[in-house]
This record gives structure tokens, C-alpha cells and sequence, in this order.
């Protein structure tokens, strides 16, 4: 059953008794008026596009006010449909299970991805032992460290190891059990490897992060695999989009406080930032 999303209408544009109206901008002269409703669905069209929305973006690009703005999201919010966090909204939660494929990943948010890619490269030194987990943001960085000439890069991703194939640096891949949809070995055998291994720097990806539970993934074995890593680095740090704060996966990697630094975006809710901060956990926002 198709649910109703115009309840809430606010005042300022109204134009019809019982249809109150907001235009959309166009270079015509004469816009069209469309339906509070209409405009809250192209919000979520806007969403499953670009990954979040922002208050203030919305606002100019409907020509209307940041309240109107704010109880449209309040409204898609209460209905299931968006995830309201300060300043925007990000997509409904996905559940602890949702385990989406590599390429599917490779699709959201790849400006951020880059951009923390290229302040976590910045933060590297040539002769240092790294580790990369699996998936987009880290093969990211991957791709920022390529022209390092004397650098050791240990990882469970075949792709990682792939995209580092033909340059000077030296891969270690840990071998172990092969997951289809995120190209990452894992297993006992990939555990048994770390744990014979020492790295000064872990960069690690994660599907949820809680600022109050820690680091999660949805694959049990993924996240085993992840404990060894932090165990066995100097140093961690999580690379991850903002979309990634305030979910839970279904496996807890680690506690927040295992973290020294995090590398995100400004998109990040101010208050996951203030708990981070309070923590004693450095975080770069790119």
C-alpha cells in the first residue's frame, strides 16, 4: 500500500486551499507548482542517487525555506523512508545482515571515497609495513599509494593485490578463503597469516559505525579477520563515508576505543564527532 507522504504541509506557500504547492527551479520564467508530496519524493529519488542530502542543498535547489526542508525529512523519517541525522538525511537504515557486493559499493559516495583516500595516503611513509582490509574506500587508497617505491602493503583483498600488481611495492596477501562478493580472503588461514605479521598502520573500511558500540561488518568471518588485523597493527585507522556512522552490521569488529584516528567526510553528525573528540580519538574530516 502506497503511503501517504503529505501530511505535515507547512505555511509560506501555499496556493490552493487544499494543495499547497512549491515550484521547482527552472530556467522558465513560469515554473511548474508541484505537491508538497512530489517534492518529498523527489527528495528520495535525490537520496537514492546521491548517498545523503543536506538541508541547505535542498532548500536552494526547491526554492524554499530550510524549515520547510527540515519537516519534509522529519515527515520520510517517520514513515521508515530516510534517516534523519543532523543537517540531512542518509538512506533507512539497512539491516545487520545487508551484505552488498563490491561493485554495488563502488556506486555510493565515490568523491568521499576519494578524497579520504587522498588524506590517507598523505599520512603514509616510505618504508612502512600497511595494512589494507577489503573494500572500496581502502582500494581507493590502494590506487593513492601506487608510486611508493619502498613501502610493504599486507592485505586479504585480491583486488588490492591486483591493483598493486606492476608497481614497486611489495604485496602481502594472506591467503585464505575466498568471499565472492567482496573479493576478501578470509578463514583460518588468513588469521594464521596476520597473526605472523606486524604492520605500523591498519586502514580499515566498515560497513557500521556506532560511536558508542564500535566498528561493524555483516560477515562473521570478515570480521574475525579484522580483530587480527587491529591486534597486530601499531596503529589503526578507520577510512570510512559518513553514510557509515549511526548503523550497526551484525558482527562487532571493535570498540571505538581501539581507534586512533578516523578519516571521514563532513557530512559526519556533529554529534558522533563531539563523542569521537571526547574519546581522545583524532578524526580528519576531508
Amino acid at each position: 500500500m502506497a503511503q501517504n507522504l503529505s501530511s505535515g504541509q507547512t505555511k509560506g506557500n501555499a496556493i490552493k486551499r487544499n494543495a499547497r504547492t512549491v515550484a521547482y527551479p527552472t530556467d522558465s520564467p513560469s515554473a511548474i507548482p508541484v505537491l508538497n508530496e512530489e517534492r518529498r519524493r523527489a527528495i528520495l529519488d535525490l537520496l537514492t542517487h546521491q548517498g545523503r542530502v543536506l538541508v541547505t542543498e535542498l532548500a536552494r535547489q526547491f526554492e524554499t525555506s530550510q524549515v520547510t526542508i527540515r519537516k519534509d525529512l522529519e515527515i520520510l523519517h517517520a514513515h521508515g523512508l530516510v534517516h534523519r541525522t543532523h543537517g540531512g538525511a542518509l538512506p533507512a537504515r539497512e539491516g545487520a545482515l545487508e551484505d552488498p557486493t563490491l561493485r554495488e559499493k563502488e556506486k555510493l559516495h565515490r568523491q568521499e571515497k576519494l578524497r579520504i583516500a587522498d588524506s590517507a595516503a598523505s599520512k603514509v611513509k616510505e618504508g612502512q609495513v600497511l595494512i589494507l582490509d577489503s573494500g572500496t574506500t581502502t582500494t581507493a587508497i590502494a590506487r593513492a599509494l601506487r608510486n611508493f617505491k619502498n613501502l610493504t602493503i599486507v592485505t586479504n583483498a585480491v583486488n588490492i593485490a591486483a591493483e598493486l600488481a606492476g608497481t614497486a611495492v611489495e604485496v602481502i596477501l594472506t591467503g585464505g578463503t575466498l568471499r565472492k562478493n567482496s573479493f576478501s580472503l578470509v578463514g583460518p588461514i588468513a588469521e594464521e597469516t596476520l597473526r605472523r605479521l606486524s604492520a605500523d598502520l591498519l586502514f580499515l573500511g566498515v560497513d557500521g559505525f556506532d560511536v558508542h558500540y564500535g566498528l561493524s561488518t555483516p560477515n562473521l568471518l570478515e570480521a574475525k579477520v579484522n580483530r587480527v588485523m587491529v591486534e597486530v597493527a601499531k596503529k589503526t585507522v578507520a577510512v570510512c563515508d559518513s553514510s557509515k556512522f549511526g548503523r550497526r552490521s551484525l558482527s562487532l569488529i571493535a570498540p571505538p576505543s581501539t581507534l586512533e584516528e578516523v578519516i571521514t567526510d563532513r557530512g559526519v553528525p556533529k554529534s558522533d564527532l563531539r563523542v569521537l573528540k571526547q574519546a581522545g580519538i583524532e578524526v580528519t574530516l576531508v
